[in-house]
């Protein structure tokens, strides 16, 4: 593998050389590799700190080339408001697989937003009806931002709602978002009415208890649960799971922290219960979505594979256009 050290590449090197385009398919791309049985078994490690957490994702591809990445990220709710950071700050390394050796360091806050929202893009192509014009945002941050963004990529999306326990965050983002993407963003107020006339409904909150009651999703939507990365997190009624079709990014991975873990240890559910990995759905091994009546919700835990897949495609823009620091360790 050609390179000159090992490269060191800042966030605005990571936002000149990924598109959220170019994301969706490298995330689509990574999926379908797992199916296939191309990818290095992604793996989770979970911390808690007394204010936040910490998250050790690894994962990477056999070929075309061997890469592996190892992203670890820092989930510190309160750090915008006590201290003026990001909520969310992180490093992915980047190694060959056929080797080991660091090729790349790299801030990971870019490369998590854009591949969370790609994922969704993803999940509503493969498992959203496909005249969808309807989503309910449930939180209202940069990843709520960017998952109205990724799904407006793939869907004939003409209006949303946006809730948030924050009620200026939501109408500063009803707002933006109406004026960034020409559609009528609307302030939700009440969560049960939002729910119950979309076609899509996402959340990606810090919510540690279920705020999507099973009473408020009508027949035929998508419920995209984006927000519970960790054991403590919650923001779906298990039984809204129990009753309908469940698809997850990472059997496993959902076991031990996502919201099928909920489900699972209210004894509602156990994983063989779950349709099917998106992996499979992709691959074309396994059903999606059967009719325009059922209810799907996808279990989005986050997986390596989304981060190692956009981070390959980092490293390899910049090799070519010459970005970022070179350095040596020895």
């Amino acid at each position: 593998m050609n390179r000159a050290g090992t490269l060191l590449l800042s966030r605005s090197d990571i936002a000149s050389l990924l598109t959220l385009e170019d994301c969706i398919d490298a995330v689509e791309n990574a999926f379908r590799a797992h199916a296939e049985g191309k990818s290095i078994a992604p793996g989770l490690l979970h911390g808690d700190a007394a204010e936040g957490e910490f998250h050790i994702k690894g994962g990477g591809f056999k070929e075309p080339i061997p890469y592996y990445a190892l992203k670890a990220n820092a989930g510190f709710f309160g750090n915008a408001e006590r201290f003026g950071l990001p909520n969310i700050q992180g490093l992915i390394l980047l190694y060959s697989a056929e080797n080991g050796s660091p090729l790349a360091v790299m801030d990971s806050g870019g490369i998590t937003v854009k591949r969370t929202g790609a994922a969704t893009a993803v999940v509503a192509k493969y498992l959203a009806r496909r005249d969808s014009k309807v989503v309910t945002m449930c939180g209202c941050g940069t990843q709520g931002r960017i998952q109205l963004r990724s799904l407006l990529e793939v869907l004939p999306i003409e209006r949303a709602n946006a809730y948030s326990v924050d009620h200026d965050e939501a109408s500063q983002y009803a707002a933006d978002m109406s004026k960034e993407l020409g559609i009528p963003v609307k302030h939700a107020q009440d969560l049960e009415p939002a729910v119950k006339e979309c076609d899509v409904c996402v959340t990606c909150t810090p919510a540690k208890k279920a705020f999507i009651d099973q009473s408020f999703v009508t027949a035929g939507t998508l419920v995209v649960a984006v927000g519970a990365d960790s054991p403590e997190k919650q923001e779906i009624d298990p039984r809204l799971l129990a009753a309908n079709h469940v698809v997850v990014d990472l059997l496993d991975q959902c076991v031990s922290v996502g919201e099928l873990h909920h489900a699972i240890d209210d004894g509602l559910m156990t994983s063989a219960d779950v349709r099917a990995e998106l992996a499979d759905v992709i691959a074309g091994k396994a059903v999606g979505r059967s009719s325009d009546d059922e209810i799907i919700v996808f279990d989005s835990t986050g997986t390596a594979l989304q981060d190692a897949a956009a981070a390959i495609l980092v490293y390899e823009r910049a090799l070519k256009g010459r970005h970022g620091t070179p350095f040596e360790f020895v």
